[in-house]
């Protein structure tokens, strides 16, 4: 018998994955970290592993729909740096 990893998220604890044989799996899970009840995610199939750099980038691109990260910006630009080459000193700026 085949086993699957499947994924459900949890309201307060984030997602979590359960294995289970393929085609059992139901609709909602128990937390393993506070016990209520977690919806399943469905993902593609993984084949094979996802290697860390595009595992973390996914991840992150599923947190930033839900919590997208505040980015400030300085009320006033910073001035450009003067060209090193001072034949460049004269060509305009952005």
């Amino acid at each position: 018998m085949s086993v699957a990893i499947y994924r459900y998220r949890c309201a307060e604890c984030g997602t979590f994955d359960v294995a289970r044989p393929i085609g059992t799996a139901g609709a909602a899970e128990p937390c393993p970290g506070c016990g209520r009840a977690g919806t399943r995610v469905f993902t593609p199939p993984l084949v094979g592993r996802t290697p860390g750099p595009l595992a973390r980038a996914l991840d992150a691109q599923e947190a930033s729909a839900r919590e997208p990260r505040v980015v400030r910006r300085d009320a006033r630009p910073r001035p450009a740096a003067p060209p090193a080459d001072p034949r460049r000193a004269r060509l305009p700026r952005p």
